[in-house]
């Protein structure tokens, strides 16, 4: 029987953070389901850099269906979890059932990979603490008040832990997501 992958997002996730992530899994066999505030068809987001201007513009991307609503999610059915970046994380860390869903997988050691701005996530369900990570270079604060330590590279893997810093580290993170996934041991 394949493996499960919940996947964590709504409307405003970064359009690559969630659809590379969404077909790399699926490529590799696993069954993947988006969880999203609702059980509806979201809006995801182009971020992306002007010249002319000191942080990133928002461009419409991909509508994705969500498969299922927060509320509809029983974790200890699935074998990961991922989470998308994007402005998505600011709203899913306050949506109920969400911290929760989250909390499960770092109970329960089961892998979890995020970017960019997926570790606001992580940070409200309170799961950083002692941990290595990376994300969006301005969540540097963010992780060290919740007591991570911030790492500046394309991916760290602290135990079950995949984190990068925005959607070009996608394919390292996938790739050390889906190690964790099959059960290879990732090199420190």
């Amino acid at each position: 029987m394949p493996k499960k992958v919940l996947l964590l997002a709504g409307d405003a996730a970064e359009a690559l953070e969630t659809m590379y992530p969404l077909q790399r899994l699926k490529e590799e066999g696993f069954t993947v389901h988006v969880a999203a505030p609702k059980k509806k068809v979201f809006q995801t987001v182009v971020h992306d850099f002007e010249p002319h201007m000191d942080t990133y513009t928002e461009k419409p991307g991909y509508r994705v269906s969500a498969d299922l609503a927060f509320g509809e999610v029983d974790p200890q059915t699935y074998d990961g979890l991922y989470i998308t970046g994007g402005r998505a994380p600011e709203w899913i860390r306050n949506e109920p059932g969400a911290l929760e869903i989250v909390r499960h997988f770092f109970e329960a050691r089961k892998p979890v990979g995020t970017l960019c701005h997926g570790p606001l996530v992580l940070i409200a369900a309170r799961v950083i603490k002692g941990r290595r990570l990376a994300a969006y270079w301005a969540l540097k604060p963010d992780v060290e008040v919740a007591g991570g330590t911030f790492v500046d590279q394309e991916v760290v893997v602290d135990d079950h832990l995949v984190t990068g810093r925005a959607w070009p580290d996608n394919p390292a993170v996938l790739r050390e997501f889906i190690r964790l996934l099959k059960g290879v041991s990732v090199p420190r």
